[in-house]
């Protein structure tokens, strides 16, 4: 039997440790933590437990903050100021009322409003903000440096905000090279790069094998040449399978339909025929199995962002995409209004694997049996921003969420 399972939840009110019994059956809730900050996501280090949530906004400002204790105490590494330091400063007494003073000036004021990201691997964490900017730390999240090399990119004045602003959102890197790493941007869509960040190059171009895409009715979705070929800039999700033979076999969750690419985002096919839409924001693969994938559908963007016909349910696939089964036991199947989220969505290790998702009604859905049946396992939380699992310590640490 599996040992005790540790959950990362962030949300608009501070981050959330959930923590089960070794069967996932009963769980316990620790929180808020992080100042009540806005925490967009998570990751974690298996092998010593330490955890860092990255987030902010324009008010508190950007930052990470880190526990070397499971989540016990919280220490900030600020990366921009927000319009909170400047209120103390500009009424000294009152912030001596509150027994507050501004937090010393951080590198990037001026530069970046949140992060929205944050992964570590092979001894670097790094971290994405907005407007759309790569980061990285050599000491474990205590001081940060910019990736230039990004922003240089040829591109980069063409990109275009997505509803929530110029976001780099998804971080994904490979565990046997750490050279290998792919982000999301909305709406700028896949990068990637295979040196460490020191360039980079945009990957959405949609394959020959054809798809769906090019016949959308919903009228979220544009035809395809509106793209100009590729499959739609507005990135919502993306993850990388573990395949031993070392193929970048990627999937990833966009405005427009499920995409797959088995050369490292180079081309990607059109997978999302038989889902109930088009439009969705997470999308999770099962840590032993690259064939099997999940995702949560939602109605639309211009329609409200819940669960087609108000029934919830988790769309699974074991063939890589190529058929999907529905899968709701559990879930609220009537009158359900709620979004999930774009990094709210993570599996764990374990046999069978566990899949978990967050609502931004404030709820956390677990199954134990890779789908097919679910539970809610924590109510009631505010909105839910991301969900990862804090992963059982495996020799080789590097590659930790």
């Amino acid at each position: 039997m599996p040992g005790p399972t540790t959950l990362l939840v962030g949300t608009t009110k501070g981050a959330f440790v959930l923590t089960s019994d070794a069967p996932r059956a009963v769980w316990d809730v620790s929180g808020p933590h992080c100042g009540g900050w806005a925490i967009n996501h998570m990751a974690s280090d298996p092998g010593t437990g330490a955890l860092w949530a990255a987030g902010g906004g324009e008010w508190s400002g950007a930052g990470v903050w880190r526990s070397s204790d499971g989540g016990a105490s919280w220490t900030l590494s600020k990366l921009a100021n927000g319009k909170f330091d400047q209120w103390l400063r500009d009424d000294p007494e009152m912030a001596a009322q509150f027994g507050m003073e501004p937090d010393p000036p951080a590198p990037f004021t001026d530069e970046i409003e949140a992060l929205w990201s944050i992964r570590r691997a092979h001894g670097r964490l790094y971290a994405g903000a907005k407007p759309a900017t790569l980061f990285v730390s050599e000491d474990e999240g205590e001081s940060w440096t910019k990736l230039p090399a990004l922003n240089d990119h040829p591109s980069a004045d063409s990109w275009q905000p997505g509803a929530a602003g110029l976001t780099l959102h998804t971080i994904v890197t490979d565990p046997g090279d750490p050279d290998k790493l792919w982000l999301g941007i909305s709406a700028a869509g896949v990068f990637a790069s295979e040196d460490g960040g020191q360039s980079w190059e945009r990957r959405n171009r949609r394959s020959n094998t054809g798809g769906e895409t090019d016949a959308h009715t919903h009228s979220d979705a544009p035809q395809l040449g509106e793209c100009d070929g590729d499959v739609g800039y507005c990135l919502h999700n993306m993850v990388r399978a573990d395949l031993p033979t070392g193929t970048d076999l990627l999937y990833q969750q966009n405005h427009h339909g499920v995409f797959r690419s088995a050369d490292g985002g180079r081309s990607w096919d059109d997978i999302t025929t038989g889902l109930p839409s088009h439009f969705g924001f997470p999308i999770a693969v099962h840590p032993h199995d690259p064939q099997t994938i999940w995702t949560l559908p939602l109605n639309g963007d211009s329609q409200g962002r819940f669960p087609p016909d108000a029934s919830a349910a988790v769309w699974k696939s074991t063939d890589g995409g190529d058929g999907w089964d529905k899968k709701q036991d559990g879930l609220p199947v009537q009158n359900c209004f709620f979004t999930v989220l774009r990094q709210s969505m993570a599996t764990d290790q374990h046999e069978p694997a566990g899949v978990y998702f967050g609502t931004n009604s404030g709820s956390v859905f677990a199954s134990t049996n890779e789908g097919e049946t679910w539970q809610d396992i924590a109510s009631h939380l505010p909105t839910i921003l991301c969900v990862e699992v804090l992963q059982q310590a495996k020799g080789n640490t590097d590659g930790g969420l």
